[in-house]
C-alpha cells in the first residue's frame, strides 16, 4: 500500500497460480458482509414488536427515499419493482464509501473492476426490466427507431452510456480517496477528520448519483416513448 497504489487492484494479498486475491476482492465481501448483517440486524425482530425499532424504522425510510425517486423519474409509472436492484446498487456504493473512513480499508469503488461490474449490471438490466414490462418483441423494436438504420447507433448509445457510467464513479472515488490521503499527510492533525467527512459526503452522492442515473436508464428502457428518451433527470444532468 505504497504511495505508488492507484486502485485496490495493485495490492494483492494472496497469489496462487491462476488464483489472486487482490484488496479489491476482500474490501468487496467486507462490504457485503457488513450490509447482509446490517439487514438481518435491522430486520430480525420485524413483526415481533409493537413499536419498530430503530434499525427498522431507518430501513424503511431508505426504501421509501428509493421509492419515492424513482417514482419521480418514471412519472409514477414504475412503482416497487426497481427498488431491490437500485436499492442494493445505492447501498453497497454508500457503505463502500462509509466504510472509507476506517484506517487502511480501501474502497472497492475505486478499482475500476468494481465499477465496471456495477455497471455491466445496470447494463444488463436495462433490456431485462424493459422485456418483463413491454414483451420481448416490443422492446427490441425500440432499437430500430425511428428507421433500421438507428440500430448500431442505439446499440453503440447503450455500450456508451455504460462504459460512462462505470468511469464517472470510479474517477470520482478515486480521486476523491487519494485527495483526501493527500490532505490528511500534510495538514496539521486537526484537519484529517474534516477531510474523512468530506469524503464520506462525496462517496454517498456519487451512490446517490450512479443510483439515479441506473433508474433513469432502466425506467427509459420499460418505457413505450423510444430508446433515446431518457427522461428528466438524464436531460437536466446534461444541460
Amino acid at each position: 500500500m505504497s504511495g505508488q497504489m492507484i486502485t485496490p487492484d495493485q495490492v494483492v494479498w494472496f497469489e496462487w497460480g491462476f488464483v489472486r486475491i487482490t484488496a479489491t476482492l476482500v474490501f468487496t465481501w467486507v462490504t457485503m458482509g457488513v450490509l447482509v448483517i446490517g439487514a438481518w440486524l435491522a430486520t430480525r425482530r420485524i413483526g415481533t414488536r409493537e413499536e419498530p425499532t430503530r434499525g427498522e424504522v431507518l430501513m424503511e425510510l431508505v426504501v421509501e427515499f428509493i421509492e419515492r425517486q424513482i417514482e419521480e423519474i418514471s412519472d409514477g409509472k414504475v412503482g416497487r419493482s426497481l427498488v431491490p436492484f437500485i436499492g442494493t446498487l445505492f447501498l453497497f456504493i454508500a457503505v463502500a464509501s462509509v466504510l472509507g473512513v476506517v484506517p487502511g480499508f480501501l474502497p472497492p469503488t475505486g478499482s475500476l473492476s468494481t465499477t465496471l461490474g456495477l455497471a455491466i449490471a445496470v447494463f444488463v438490466s436495462v433490456p431485462v426490466f424493459g422485456v418483463m414490462r413491454q414483451g420481448l418483441g416490443s422492446y427490441l423494436h425500440r432499437y430500430i427507431e425511428p428507421s433500421p438504420f438507428m440500430l448500431p447507433f442505439n446499440i453503440l448509445s447503450e455500450l456508451s452510456r455504460t462504459i460512462a457510467l462505470a468511469i464517472r464513479l470510479f474517477g470520482n472515488v478515486m480521486s476523491t480517496t487519494k485527495l483526501v490521503a493527500i490532505f490528511v499527510g500534510i495538514v496539521p492533525l486537526v484537519f484529517p477528520l474534516v477531510f474523512h467527512l468530506f469524503g464520506l459526503l462525496t462517496g454517498v452522492i456519487q451512490a446517490y448519483i450512479f443510483a439515479i442515473l441506473a433508474a433513469v436508464y432502466i425506467t427509459s428502457g420499460m418505457s413505450t416513448t423510444g430508446i433515446r428518451d431518457s427522461g428528466p433527470a438524464v436531460r437536466k444532468e446534461r444541460s
